[in-house]
């Protein structure tokens, strides 16, 4: 046995000899006829069996171009990293941001003083107003120039803002509702009725008697668009009403009226019966838990129908309706009082109010009158002279003028009270100015006293940065939410096109151009403005069932206000302001006013036809039965021609033809030509024969086939949402 690794032998020229190559990769050992060791040197014969040493020689190739292992795809990627210069953006540190965050926050997050970070800010144009450590960076771009000019990479972290407030303000500085109070505090107060019930159904004008006021006539179309909270005063006892729209587009008031509410006073009109809104309301008493008093209105008509009678075979009787609701009426042995009224002749309206009275008494009515005042937002509106103006139902402690309450994210020092000044004791409803803040309170918003104007401010900081906070979560959740959907989607196209054979990096051909990607499609484009948060709202939950392929509609601000120049959008709906007009006219922007929401859905469906484009429609003119085909010639070629009869209508050569043979149309065109006897005409009238030569030769049409000419007119479209009224 030999070792070696290097080339130790030489050719002889007497014979032709192989040259065994010993290397340590390769072969090691080596045997020979005699089992004897090789002399270090020795030239081996390989074709002499005879030779002293005799052994099997392999020729192994040393040469790299002769061989070549395939390379996996792993080293191939390996080799590519390698040969590309390395990027540094990778390296660099990354520095989480907020939208809000503040001087502090971002030193923190950068990881140093704020001195050092304020001396940094002097290299950045437009950072000088950031002076202090509590100053917000509200300039998204700003905060990214800062850290470009530390060479750092950032990254939007809304979720992480909570772990990067300080300890002193993870403390919630919201304000909240006070403690139950003290059983001997409370003294007896008096009911809060709302009224609910179907769309004029008769709610306003039963209000209207009650307070010796005419709402209806100053209500425009007749129905009530906003909640009327009043106090009434009837046989020295007090009762504070609530009057809500029963129009369909006003569910959340209704809503939010059964919320705040002791009893309800349901109106049913016994020529109508039940209707929709009548079920809603019931259904929306029952969540709230509130007790229901039945007023069946307009019994002086004579469609009257309060007891049972039979219309077709079918109860329908306003009683054994309410019944047939779950309602347990008084006469059924239940606890549910019914009493017939006519508001419009103030007919047993002193009855009504004996049962809410008792329904109160029933229901030992208390409140505590101390300590700081407690109330809920009823409407909200702005108005031109005296500002943004909010109806506050109070419902414990006493409102007065001076008191600094919150309500969401709005705040006020009350200036002046519908209440002439006394103070608002609970279950009082009274119209409050001097509010503040860039938006005017929600219907529905709790208000709450605080100690001053200082805390007020305090509060209403700390809650929109927790709207922002929560806006920001959910704006995350929804970007991956699309992301998991788009990476599934993207999954299935690659596994379709695997399964079809294609694989990664084996394009051929020319790149295909990339999409267009700007929408074509017809939109418009709306900016809602009302008189009271209570409409507005109610305007966008209509919208919200907008529903059509056939075009957009883009809601692209709504908000309670004026028409300003400022954005030509801030509009009272009943004034719009003369400036605004001349700027709206100047920008092409329409503004459109109206008093009832019914003209203003009407209004918009008007607009969406407008901003639709027209589709052609087949406009019938004729119609011809062919009668027999006969073969002509013509310039040495033979060509068919249709005997026809036009029996209904007239023939014109100019317009389009089809040939419907069994229900089925098998030619769609023009003509070449059309002949009466020998002679070319243009139009063939009824009851006339004609000969018709179609554009296309090959067309062979049968006796008994109809003959259809048409033409293509522009039709607008019309929209098919449908708002539910």
């Amino acid at each position: 046995m030999i070792n070696s690794s290097r080339l130790l032998f030489q050719a002889n020229s007497s014979f032709q000899r192989n040259l065994l190559v010993l290397s340590e990769l390769f072969s090691k050992t080596i045997y020979t006829t005699r089992n004897s060791r090789l002399p270090y040197g020795e030239l081996i014969d390989t074709r002499k069996p005879s030779s002293k040493y005799f052994c099997q020689c392999r020729n192994f190739h040393l040469s790299s171009n002769l061989y070549k292992k395939k390379k996996t795809r792993e080293e191939r990627k390996q080799k590519r990293d390698l040969s590309l210069p390395e990027s540094n953006y990778k390296k660099k540190r990354v520095i989480q941001i907020w939208i809000g965050m503040t001087v502090r926050d971002l030193a923190e997050s950068l990881g140093m003083s704020i001195d050092d970070l304020q001396e940094l800010m002097t290299f950045v144009p437009n950072t000088e107003i950031y002076n202090k450590p509590s100053s917000k960076i509200d300039n998204f771009a700003t905060l990214q120039l800062i850290i470009k000019q530390l060479d750092c990479r950032w990254m939007l972290a809304p979720k992480n803002i909570k772990d990067r407030v300080r300890d002193d303000e993870k403390l919630s500085k919201d304000a909240v509702r006070q403690p139950p109070p003290d059983p001997k505090c409370l003294v007896p107060r008096w009911p809060v009725v709302t009224v609910m019930g179907h769309v004029d159904h008769g709610k306003t004008t039963l209000l209207d008697k009650l307070r010796n006021t005419n709402v209806v006539q100053k209500e425009f179309g007749g129905i009530t668009q906003h909640i009327g909270a009043f106090l009434v005063t009837v046989n020295d006892k007090k009762i504070t009403f609530l009057d809500t729209p029963g129009h369909a587009a006003f569910s959340a008031m209704r809503m939010r009226g059964a919320s705040v509410t002791d009893v309800v006073v349901l109106v049913v009109a016994a020529d109508d019966g039940v209707m929709e809104q009548t079920d809603e309301s019931i259904r929306m008493a029952r969540e709230a838990d509130v007790p229901i008093v039945v007023a069946i209105n307009k019994i002086d008509k004579p469609q009257a129908d309060i007891v049972a009678s039979f219309n077709f075979g079918v109860l329908t009787g306003t009683k054994r309706m309410l019944l047939q609701r779950g309602l347990e009426l008084e006469e059924a042995g239940g606890d549910v009082q019914v009493v017939p009224i006519s508001a419009l002749r103030a007919t047993n309206l002193d009855q009504l109010i004996d049962a809410i009275l008792t329904q109160a008494e029933v229901m030992q009515l208390r409140a505590d009158p101390t300590g700081r005042c407690e109330g809920v937002i009823i409407e909200s509106r702005n108005d031109p002279k005296k500002g943004k103006m909010a109806t506050v139902l109070v419902q414990r402690g006493r409102l007065r003028v001076g008191c600094v309450v919150v309500a969401g994210v709005a705040w006020a020092r009350v200036r002046t009270m519908s209440d002439g000044g006394g103070g608002a004791t609970p279950a009082t409803p009274v119209e409050v100015s001097g509010w503040r803040g860039n938006v005017v309170p929600s219907a529905g918003d709790i208000v709450l006293e605080v100690a001053s104007e200082k805390k007020a401010k305090e509060v209403v900081e700390w809650r929109e940065a927790q709207n922002l906070l929560e806006k920001a979560e959910k704006d995350a959740e929804e970007i991956n939410k699309k992301y998991e959907e788009h990476q599934m989607t993207h999954r299935v196209k690659m596994q379709e096109r695997r399964n079809a054979g294609y694989r990664t990096y084996r394009r051929t051909g020319l790149r295909e151009k990339a999409p267009d990607m700007s929408s074509t499609d017809p939109q418009l484009t709306i900016i809602i403005k009302g008189d009271v948060d209570g409409s507005v709202e109610a305007i966008i939950d209509v919208l919200m069932t907008y529903k059509s392929d056939l075009s957009k509609l883009d809601v692209a601000h709504f908000d309670v206000g004026q028409v300003s120049p400022y954005d030509v959008t801030l509009a009272e709906p009943f004034n719009v302001l003369d400036e605004a007009k001349a700027l709206a006219e100047e920008k092409n922007v329409r503004i459109h006013s109206f008093n009832v929401i019914y003209r203003l859905i009407d209004d918009i469906k008007t607009e969406i036809n407008k901003v639709l484009p027209p589709i052609d429609v087949e406009e019938v003119l004729g119609e011809a039965r062919v009668q027999q085909q006969f073969i002509i010639t013509e310039n040495r070629k033979k060509v068919p021609v249709a005997g026809c009869l036009c029996y209904s209508g007239e023939l014109r050569k100019s317009a389009l033809f089809k040939i419907v043979r069994n229900g089925t149309t098998i030619y769609d065109g023009k003509l070449e030509s059309m002949r009466h006897m020998k002679d070319e005409v243009g139009k063939i009238k009824t009851n006339v024969d004609c000969g018709l030569r179609f554009a296309d030769a090959s067309v062979i049409v049968e006796a008994g086939d109809v003959i259809m000419c048409y033409q293509k007119v522009k039709q607008p479209q019309t929209t098919d949402w449908d708002p539910g009224f």
